[in-house]
């Protein structure tokens, strides 16, 4: 199969921007969400994104003009019907999630593939409440997306042979790298980056070194483009705490258990960036 269209559920960042990686690589696009305004700033989103490619020369004004004419926005699902796949980007909520793809599976083509954008919930677990579970598979993409070149391709114990190698080719068309990955909790990059955002905080929390010395040293001892704790600020450490969270309940291994001063970060609402604190002051 050959994706000429890809529809994506949700304007947010991370929908907003596979909408961009799409359109400036040649492929339709219709980008629907709950309600007009939500779409109008998607879509808003796209262009100042392109404006800012324009001024750094890495592309021309025919360029967005092109790429903007990809996008079709929408707030109904009947205009998914023409999408060869569709990617799910909604919240990370299970519930939510299962609530979207029961949507797609009762109207889209026999033949069409559903992805999720999903960053921690089971492949496996999503496909089987369809009845395309073969035709399942998860789409990992990375925040901007237009800039971050990989993408984790996730197979559920049902994907086929044939769905994998059309998203992979669609992966590859978006000029992006990807990874095969069988359905496990984290994936890979989450598996292994949050775990060492936690053993971070355990040397924090243990007086080993100081929270600048400790970016620093992963910083230039390991060729990190951010520090650990500073990414932490970046991602919210509620989210770094929930993510430990499921995998130690997930795997059952104690060495999955969040670092206390995590927690207790947590606890008092200091979660980064987002609240003006966290390892850091903003």
């Amino acid at each position: 199969m050959s994706i000429q269209t890809v529809g994506i559920i949700g304007a947010g960042t991370m929908g907003n921007g596979i909408a961009q990686a799409c359109a400036v690589s040649g492929v339709n696009v219709v980008m629907v969400d709950i309600s007009d305004a939500a779409v109008a700033k998607g879509l808003a989103t796209v262009s100042g994104s392109l404006d800012r490619l324009i001024k750094k020369e890495k592309i021309t004004e025919a360029d967005k003009a092109a790429a903007l004419s990809r996008i079709q926005t929408s707030t109904s699902y009947d205009d998914l019907k023409s999408a060869q796949l569709v990617i799910e980007a909604a919240t990370e909520n299970y519930d939510l999630k299962v609530k979207i793809v029961k949507q797609l599976d009762a109207m889209l083509a026999p033949e069409a593939i559903i992805a999720s954008n999903t960053s921690s919930i089971s492949i496996t677990k999503l496909a089987a409440v369809t009845t395309r579970a073969d035709r399942f598979i998860g789409m990992h993409f990375f925040n901007p997306v237009p800039m971050m070149a990989l993408v984790e391709i996730i197979r559920g114990l049902q994907t086929s042979d044939a769905t994998h190698a059309a998203v992979h080719d669609l992966s590859t068309r978006l000029g992006k790298s990807p990874i095969t990955v069988k359905n496990a909790p984290g994936f890979v990059v989450n598996r292994i980056l949050v775990p060492m955002i936690n053993e971070a905080f355990f040397v924090l929390a243990e007086g080993v070194a100081t929270a600048k010395d400790i970016d620093a040293g992963m910083m230039l001892g390991c060729n990190q483009p951010i520090g650990p704790l500073a990414l932490a600020d970046m991602i919210g450490l509620d989210v770094c705490l929930a993510v430990m969270d499921v995998y130690l309940q997930e795997f059952g291994d104690s060495k999955y258990r969040a670092c206390p001063l995590l927690k207790e970060m947590v606890a008092a609402g200091q979660l980064g960036r987002k609240t003006g604190r966290g390892v850091y002051t903003y």
